[in-house]
């Protein structure tokens, strides 16, 4: 784990200093690994420094509503890429070691280039999970992301009666084994006790009307971290 770390951080530097800096910056400098930048500074506690305060604020600006997206897309960070010989009929192919040489100067770009890739070999994209097996514990802190949305909350008394009206909908984001993300129905209780806003719920009946998104996780040396967005 470390050692990808360290393989990382030169790109995630490169590419932050570049967006960062006074020049014209072109349509495509929106690719830019931002989300390896999220990955790094995330597992490192978001540690004081220019690239992890863009990193941290790309992260929370995707929970911020809407759409509400995954605040991690590990996707796209190019770790690793696949290379597969079109020609072969049995679909033969090879890892290829697409960010670095050793000379960490000169980060290798993950599509084909002159000597670099033979011309015959097609880029394989991986969709919606991370392009290496992360599967391993020392990847646990990209699945201790958990994003809840809170829809809505309301609770209310009900005419003369006196009942108290409770509705809610509340839904929870995680992330697989290969950080992949997908959502699931949650609910009040389920929320973390660092969430705020909903504290009196269920207590008598005080009108209450809330809507948040609310994310935590755990960096790589298990140190908890949160946000909240209310709207």
């Amino acid at each position: 784990m470390r050692h990808l770390l360290k393989k990382l951080l030169p790109s995630v530097a490169v590419a932050l200093t570049v967006t960062g800096s006074s020049l014209p910056i072109p349509a495509r400098a929106q690719t830019y690994p931002i989300d390896c930048a999220i990955l790094l500074c995330l597992s490192g506690g978001w540690p004081a420094s220019v690239p992890c305060a863009r990193a941290r604020a790309e992260f929370i600006r995707r929970i911020t509503p809407w759409p509400v997206e995954p605040p991690l897309q590990i996707w796209r960070c190019p770790m690793g890429a696949s290379y597969e010989n079109d020609r072969l009929q049995n679909n033969a192919g090879r890892i290829f070691e697409a960010l670095y040489r050793t000379d960490t100067r000169r980060p290798l770009q993950s599509l084909p280039v002159d000597n670099l890739v033979p011309t015959d070999l097609a880029l394989q994209l991986v969709q919606d999970r991370a392009d290496i097996d992360i599967s391993g514990p020392e990847f646990n802190f990209v699945r201790s992301i958990r994003v809840f949305d809170v829809r809505y909350a309301r609770q209310h008394e009900s005419g003369r009666d006196g009942d108290c009206n409770r509705s809610a909908t509340v839904v929870l984001g995680t992330f697989g084994t290969q950080g992949d993300f997908s959502w699931q129905r949650s609910s009040i209780t389920a929320l973390p006790e660092a969430h705020v806003g909903l504290e009196r719920w269920g207590e008598h009946c005080p009108g209450i009307y809330h809507r948040s998104v609310f994310v935590d996780w755990r960096d790589y040396d298990g140190n908890y971290g949160f946000e909240q967005v209310n709207y």
